[in-house]
């Protein structure tokens, strides 16, 4: 079993793999972004903490390359050892936040907490007071969870959004709809607190980490940022992303969970909030679209903005998961178009009548690109899905929470599966 140590400073004695997490030179991350905190202000330890603990298990999530091949892939066993204020506290909770992290990556996570006195940083003043914090990935949904966020303000009222971003194509582009979204109803307010906060590709010694790409933690350590905000205003916090995802079910047998990642899944929140309730954590984490489809998120946004301005906005995000189109000489910002991420978007937008602006990879582009785009393809395996459809014998499968009701699933995903069939057809 890979075992990793996170640390704080460089003199102690190196026992094993480490991460460091330093204000200086000597830092295994990338980003400004101290281990405690203080660039965001007064952030309770608790919240630290948590910041901590995601730091350090997406760091080892990036270190511990997948088996690929069955069932294998998502199948690892990962221990940490991980400097905390309060090591008896997550000593305690250690059970329950080891199965909220095998839940959301499908691996096996163990972790040691030990004492850590805090790293001397300066605390940033407090600002301005916000109403809501939430999280903004530059995706569609969350574009469209701001908008919602920002119409549902009183005037003079202020909420923040906070974005993460390790592959450097994505910061322009959140930044991009951050600024178009600030031009909607003017007498609201907003920041946007953007993290780099990474592992570099190589160790201190300068030899290389093994590298994993997919990273299913990576959701985790956005959302402790995120809480670490929210928890400086005592508010709660906001991950939008429609419901039909977040209920992720499988394209078919053999492809568990292959809709999305399980960060907004109703049980992964449900536990996540249990954590926080638990440890006294000020602020629960709410998912505004939880019983919506992507299409009706993006018709609601086009009720609010009109035609143009509803496609100019939305279409300046990005839903793509794929980065392989750069091989073929096809820019990042420019979509695949194919990916299961791509193949939502176009449904959802044709499923609300929106003019649908992005940009797609163009098979005509050349013979090389084409064969990449017709064997990464997610289409052929969206018509068997829509074709076979979602059985209640299905949704009973997913680990819904107790109070999610199995009709409420079944009418949702219905909905779903209907946009998609729209499109794929």
């Amino acid at each position: 079993m890979p075992h990793f140590n996170l640390r704080l400073d460089t003199s102690a004695p190196d026992d094993g793999e480490s991460f460091y997490w330093t204000r200086d030179a000597n830092s295994t991350f990338l980003g400004a972004l101290g281990p405690s905190l203080g660039s965001l202000g007064p952030v309770p330890t608790l919240n630290i903490d948590l910041v901590r603990i995601a730091v350090g298990v997406y760091a080892a999530d990036r270190s511990v390359p997948r088996k690929f091949g069955g069932s294998d892939w998502n199948q690892r066993e990962i221990s940490l050892t991980l400097p905390v204020a309060n090591a008896a506290h997550w000593a305690s909770r250690e059970r329950e936040l080891a199965g909220m992290l095998d839940f959301l990556s499908g691996d096996s996570w163990s972790m040691t907490f030990v004492d850590a006195p805090p790293a001397e940083e300066d605390v940033a003043l407090t600002p301005v007071a916000a109403s809501r914090v939430v999280l903004f990935s530059g995706g569609a949904d969350s574009a469209i969870g701001a908008l919602k966020s920002r119409f549902n303000l009183y005037e003079q009222e202020h909420h923040i959004l906070v974005s993460h971003y390790s592959a450097s194509h994505i910061a322009p582009i959140q930044k991009a709809l951050e600024a178009r979204l600030a031009t909607f109803e003017p007498h609201r307010s907003q920041s946007h607190e953007v993290f780099h906060l990474a592992r570099r590709a190589v160790r201190l010694d300068g030899t290389e980490f093994d590298s994993e790409p997919s990273s299913r933690s990576r959701s985790f350590l956005f959302l402790a940022l995120g809480l670490a905000n929210a928890a400086i205003h005592g508010v709660d916090l906001w991950i939008p992303e429609n419901g039909f995802a977040s209920i992720n079910p499988p394209l078919d047998p053999g492809r568990r969970g292959s809709l999305s990642t399980r960060t907004t899944h109703p049980a992964f929140l449900t536990a996540f909030n249990a954590l926080l309730s638990g440890s006294g954590m000020v602020g629960q984490i709410r998912n505004p679209f939880e019983s919506w489809t992507k299409g009706e998120m993006v018709a609601w946004a086009m009720q609010q903005l009109g035609q143009d301005q509803a496609s100019s906005y939305l279409s300046a995000s990005n839903s793509c998961s794929s980065t392989g189109q750069r091989s073929f000489g096809v820019p990042l910002r420019v979509h695949c178009g194919v990916c299961f991420g791509c193949v939502l978007r176009r449904s959802s937008f044709a499923a609300a009548g929106l003019h649908d602006r992005t940009e797609y990879a163009s098979p005509r582009a050349s013979v090389e690109l084409a064969r990449w785009l017709e064997r990464v393809s997610v289409m052929s395996a969206v018509r068997d899905f829509v074709a076979t459809g979602v059985r209640p014998r299905d949704l009973m499968a997913l680990s819904l929470p107790h109070d999610y009701k199995l009709a409420d699933a079944l009418d949702l995903t219905s909905r779903g599966i209907a946009e998609l069939g729209e499109y794929v057809r």
